[in-house]
């Protein structure tokens, strides 16, 4: 089942992602240097974040889940600093995927 989800981190950001195999356990790629600046040693020690399936499909081309994807980052706005950790609107499928090159959206 491909799906697109949200993590939400214990300080409140968030991040929205994809994940085309359907694994409960994948928790997606945000960049580890921005998460790990918004909190202390101490508190990185017992850390709990929560995944959140916000829409799924078990026959959606990877095309519409990566259009799904950024859909939920514009309306989560995930791509603002003070409220997530996505910095661009690329889609996560483009790690997966041999070609299809997609320009940057830098936001």
């Amino acid at each position: 089942m491909k799906a697109v989800y949200k993590i939400t981190y214990p300080n409140g950001k968030i991040y929205v992602g994809q994940d085309l195999t359907g694994s409960i356990s994948y928790f997606g790629s945000p960049n580890s240097a921005l998460v790990a600046a918004d909190f202390t040693e101490e508190q990185s020690r017992d850390f709990t974040a929560r995944k959140e399936i916000l829409w799924e499909s078990g026959t959606a081309a990877n095309e519409e889940v990566d259009a799904k994807e950024i859909e939920f980052i514009l309306a989560l706005r995930s791509n603002d600093p003070a409220i997530g950790y996505n910095r661009t609107l690329k889609p996560q499928s483009r790690f997966r995927r041999k070609g299809g090159h997609r320009p940057s959206t830098q936001v």
